[in-house]
């Protein structure tokens, strides 16, 4: 069957008006068809940054570099402060990237006192002294002495007047009264002399300069009158008396006299 001329002349002219509107409309074949574009070689630029060993940076230069290291001569152990910085790094990293991780709020400045200073004040010789004389430490008014004695027998005679307070220990380099007995301690006990506010029987406040004794803290103990002393504690002295430190067989007796005489 023939086709009319009006049909052929259709199908046939491609710029006809009609032809034209029907490939404008999507409806017919294009010659320009088109394609999605591709990126060129280079063009993936976060693809390209990624590292290549799965985010730990290139092994092979991290191999060169711990070889240069050994070469120049980095120990172990400014390798583990190398390591400890990166942690340190990686962890702050992580928390800042986390928003539910809790706020920790940076140290505050501590502006107490440290006690170094009263440590450093408190120095003899480089070594440091356990015992700090009180606010009421005076000077004796009499002339307090030590008779020492091993059995029945006296071995020496120690002048304890001269100044506010007498360190008693094995310490020869900073004790004012050297014990070389081993059960005593280095810094054993002190002899204290304090400023002590008194009543007599008629109301009236009187002072007076008394002996005390005080245990610092010693392994053995100080005994008065064979009796323990507490420890870190004063202990009223009075004439006559008899004192013992540690296991030690000699006895210290307390004898005085006015300072007048």
């Amino acid at each position: 069957m023939s086709e009319s001329p009006d049909r052929r002349h259709y199908r046939r002219d491609s710029h006809s008006p009609r032809r034209r509107e029907y490939i404008s409309k999507g409806q017919g074949r294009s010659s320009s068809r088109r394609r999605s574009p591709v990126p060129a070689r280079g063009q993936d630029r976060d693809r390209d940054r990624r590292p290549r060993d799965g985010g730990y940076g290139d092994r092979d230069s991290l191999r060169d570099r711990e070889r240069a290291r050994d070469k120049a001569g980095y120990s172990e152990k400014e390798r583990e402060k190398e390591r400890a910085v990166d942690r340190k790094r990686y962890d702050g990293d992580v928390k800042r990237e986390d928003p539910d991780a809790p706020l920790v709020e940076p140290e505050k400045p501590n502006f107490g006192n440290s006690g170094l200073l009263a440590k450093e004040t408190n120095t003899i010789k480089g070594v440091e002294v356990k015992y700090n004389e009180p606010p009421e430490a005076r000077k004796p008014t009499k002339n307090w002495r030590l008779y020492v004695f091993k059995g029945s027998e006296q071995v020496d005679l120690i002048h304890i007047y001269r100044q506010s307070c007498y360190l008693i220990g094995r310490d020869t380099v900073i004790t004012d009264i050297p014990i070389a007995h081993p059960s005593c301690s280095k810094q054993h006990s002190a002899i204290q002399y304090r400023q002590i506010s008194e009543k007599n029987e008629y109301g009236d406040v009187t002072t007076a300069v008394k002996p005390f004794i005080i245990d610092l803290d010693s392994t053995n103990g100080t005994y008065v009158n064979d009796v323990e002393i507490p420890k870190s504690r004063y202990y009223e002295l009075r004439g006559s008396d008899v004192i013992k430190f540690g296991t030690s067989s000699r006895e210290y007796v307390l004898l005085a006299e006015d300072a007048s005489t």
